[in-house]
């Protein structure tokens, strides 16, 4: 069970509890809870591989259209922070997102990843995707070769949204 129907439901019980029948009269008039209660955007970053030789920062931001639909902006830059040439051991900067469906458990990470490569340390690479139907998202930097598809020198992965933690603002 997900911890915003048992928050709803205890937050219902309190107010019945409380006796807010009195309320129910201006309630009726009130405005109804809009979907973009539960919006949030943040800055996340700098994260770095495991030896600091590739780095990336960026933004989120979520855009409700109901309870369980939103949509996942995510954008920022990486970059190869590694000087040696591909001959002396350097290797390409990389960062993957993997992300949580409303469909799926809390941290029941999707197989498909978004993944981004730099190669060269004179600039960034810009990355911006969006995702739809979101409830986490996590980020990891690591290094990967010119010519790989398999990533080496991990960081670990930093959580950027979660719908399920109160600290990001969603809750029903």
């Amino acid at each position: 069970m997900r911890i915003r129907t048992v928050l709803g439901a205890a937050a219902t019980a309190t107010a019945l509890t409380l006796g807010m029948g009195g309320m129910l009269a201006s309630a009726a008039n009130a405005a109804p809870l809009s979907s973009n209660d539960w919006d949030y955007d943040s800055d996340w970053g700098y994260y770095y591989s495991q030896n600091g030789k590739a780095k990336a920062k960026g933004f989120v931001d979520v855009e409700y259209d109901d309870e369980e639909s939103n949509k996942v902006h995510i954008s920022g830059k990486l970059f190869d922070r590694d000087y040696r040439t591909e001959h002396q051991g350097g290797k390409c900067g990389y960062v993957a997102f993997r992300y949580t469906s409303w469909d799926d458990h809390e941290d029941d990470w999707s197989s498909s990843y978004k993944s981004y490569k730099r190669c060269g340390t004179d600039g960034y690479k810009k990355f911006d995707f969006w995702r739809s139907d979101v409830a986490q998202v996590e980020v990891k930097v690591c290094q990967i070769g010119l010519y790989s598809d398999y990533p080496t020198k991990c960081g670990s992965w930093h959580e950027i949204y979660n719908a399920w933690d109160d600290e990001f603002g969603y809750t029903v």
